[in-house]
């Protein structure tokens, strides 16, 4: 059985992604320094944290996933070392879940990582994942509520670390809970893995981080118009569809690639994460957990820069973003036409009747 087991639960928005990008690709690396990855793929950390929640819709995501929190069980208790479970959508769990999950994984010593941001960058961040998601929800009216059903995750159940350390924090002693605090501006992306691999206890040279990607934002009238667009789509109904066509081709190569302006929310909106970083940070400095970086980081500054709400987005610019988009759409099929060789003609009725006769 393996002697520790690290579960990365998040939180969503904190670079669980870039995380993941990097530890996926240097699987046989992490192993042979005595830190495994248990399943078959990555996705089966998906599909554990879905029946870790009790989401009856991992019976739609095909052969093979509901079984998922079942390998990871039986690759780590056949390990001999130690094992890193990683996926943001953990966060969400129930108290009563996250403790039968950490019981499960028994006689294992569970750790518990949570990546962090401040409140107000992850509720601006998490709008447009849900707009990669196909959302239509505006900004406004985004974020305003706290959600008590575990399969939400793009919500404040997952995003406000107050909520989570509230129901993942009784699962494990107190010096097992990592918490990694955002790291100060001007850092290197790599600093996060560092951080990380800190309490994994490894050497960040491990894995080559070269493979890791930062999820970038769209500019305020690029998402305005992705949530438009969502209003008229029809189809992209599966999680694989949405990752492909909107997150990737849509959202990630052709829009954010505009770099648009920054925006913020509602200004009660931001008090609101405001007030959340508060507890959250007095919350973390009132018990003995394992901090790494500084916790005021959490804090949403009293000054802000000034910024644009979606609302403010005109007609007149979504026409620009979209007639920009279909030119980008059109280059890009005439680049596949060129790349895909032409049929070739059908035969003639001459051609025809001499295969015909060379058959007799």
């Amino acid at each position: 059985m393996a002697g520790h087991v690290f579960v990365h639960i998040g939180l969503p928005k904190t670079g669980t992604s870039y995380l993941q990008a990097i530890a996926w690709p240097g699987r046989a690396q992490l192993r042979d320094a005595g830190v495994l990855l248990p399943g078959a793929r990555k996705s089966d950390h998906l599909f554990a944290s879905m029946i870790v929640r009790d989401d009856p819709g991992v019976l739609r995501r095909g052969a093979g996933a509901s079984e998922a929190w079942s390998r990871i069980l039986a690759d780590a208790s056949s390990f001999d070392g130690d094992v890193l479970i990683s996926h943001e959508f953990f966060c969400a769990a129930s108290a009563q879940q996250a403790q039968r999950m950490v019981a499960e994984l028994a006689p294992a010593e569970v750790h518990l990582i949570i990546t962090t941001r401040d409140p107000l960058g992850l509720l601006t961040s998490s709008w447009q994942e849900s707009l990669k998601n196909k959302a239509t929800t505006p900004l406004a009216d985004y974020g305003r509520t706290e959600s008590d059903d575990p399969r939400d995750v793009w919500d404040w159940r997952s995003l406000d670390l107050g909520l989570v350390i509230d129901r993942w924090a009784p699962s494990v002693p107190a010096e097992r809970l990592h918490l990694i605090a955002p790291s100060p501006a001007g850092s290197t992306r790599e600093e996060l893995w560092e951080r990380f691999c800190s309490v994994l206890g490894i050497s960040p040279d491990t894995c080559d981080t070269s493979r890791g990607f930062a999820n970038s934002s769209m500019g305020v009238v690029e998402a305005e118009t992705l949530r438009r667009v969502n209003e008229r789509l029809t189809g992209f109904n599966n999680a694989r569809a949405r990752g492909v066509w909107l997150r990737s081709f849509l959202a990630d190569e052709r829009l954010v690639p505009r770099k648009g302006e920054p925006f913020w929310p509602a200004a009660d909106q931001v008090e609101d994460a405001r007030a959340r970083g508060a507890r959250a940070v007095a919350k973390v400095r009132a018990a003995a957990y394992d901090v790494i970086g500084e916790v005021d980081l959490l804090l949403v500054p009293d000054d802000l820069p000034p910024r644009r709400h979606p609302d403010s987005v005109t007609e007149a610019e979504v026409a620009d973003v979209a007639l920009d988009l279909v030119a980008t759409l059109l280059g890009d099929l005439q680049r596949r036409s060129e790349r895909t060789p032409a049929p070739a003609d059908p035969p003639t009725r001459l051609a025809r009747l001499r295969q015909a006769i060379k058959g007799v």
